[in-house]
């Protein structure tokens, strides 16, 4: 019998708000795997929004269960741990300055200590 391995609405719940806060991955899959366009300049932009989807979503009691949200803070700290890696290239900060887009804005933006802005 089937039924056996139906879903509750509880486990239904679960999967949408997996779904919910997985779409940020998706969109950024989506995203850089498009072709033609130049991406190392958005790798830390790109970054930074799914962190923040991330941070909020992990805190947000109300929407999400706590296995989720417990989840979510694992992803983070997974997520800052690349964020670190870009630090041993000086590439991303080469291709975010020479981008037209974003050039030094985003580092002032994002609060990046004077000297920071001045060794990317």
């Amino acid at each position: 019998d089937l039924h056996a391995f139906e879903l509750s609405r509880d486990e239904w719940k679960a999967v949408q708000d997996l779904c919910d806060v997985l779409k940020v991955l998706k969109d950024a899959t989506l995203y850089f795997s498009r072709s033609g366009i130049p991406s190392l300049a958005t790798v830390i932009p790109a970054m930074d929004v799914i962190d923040k989807v991330f941070a909020t979503a992990a805190v947000n009691d109300t929407k999400f269960s706590a296995p989720i949200r417990a989840s979510l803070l694992v992803a983070k700290q997974t997520l800052n741990q690349y964020y670190h890696l870009t630090d041993d290239s000086d590439l991303y900060r080469i291709a975010m300055i020479l981008h037209p887009v974003h050039k030094l804005v985003y580092f002032e933006k994002a609060n990046w200590e004077p000297i920071w802005i001045d060794e990317a």
